[in-house]
């Protein structure tokens, strides 16, 4: 498993603030291969896998943004019913907790990916290690997103 990073960015929740977040990549050259975005009481986090993650973190924090970068496991999925159950079922068989998750769809309905994050990354990689899931790679995110 190569390591897949993500982008959060805790921002407050008003017109203009994704505007000013997307102009900074879009700047930089940055693609979003996906996103996700959670709110509650006038802030939110929102997350991106992006094919220029050290750049746009780099230019997000120098932006004054309060931006993290984590890593996280992209996992492949069937893209039909019951791809996510198998999935789901695998990581708690594993004891493998997923504290936050959103699906990034590639080459439009051939490939889905589970994008998870867990507490302790490495310990998940060496639990995840020796079963039949696949396991999306940072590279493979950077080509497809050069389209």
């Amino acid at each position: 498993m190569d390591k897949l990073k993500q982008i959060s960015i805790f921002s407050e929740n008003k017109p203009g603030r994704l505007e000013k977040i997307t102009k900074v990549l879009a700047d930089e050259g940055v693609n979003i291969l996906a996103i996700n975005i959670a709110s509650s009481n006038g802030f939110g986090v929102i997350k991106f896998i992006v094919d220029k993650c050290e750049l746009a973190y780099q230019k997000l924090k120098q932006k004054g943004f309060t931006v993290s970068l984590n890593e996280v496991l992209a996992i492949e999925m069937v893209d039909k019913p019951g791809g996510l159950y198998e999935v789901a079922r695998t990581l708690s068989q594993k004891k493998v907790n997923i504290e936050n998750a959103y699906v990034f769809i590639l080459e439009s309905r051939k490939r889905a990916f589970l994008i998870v994050e867990v507490q302790d990354i490495e310990k998940a990689k060496k639990l995840l290690q020796y079963v039949k899931l696949k396991f999306y790679r940072e590279a493979e995110f950077k080509k497809k997103g050069k389209k």
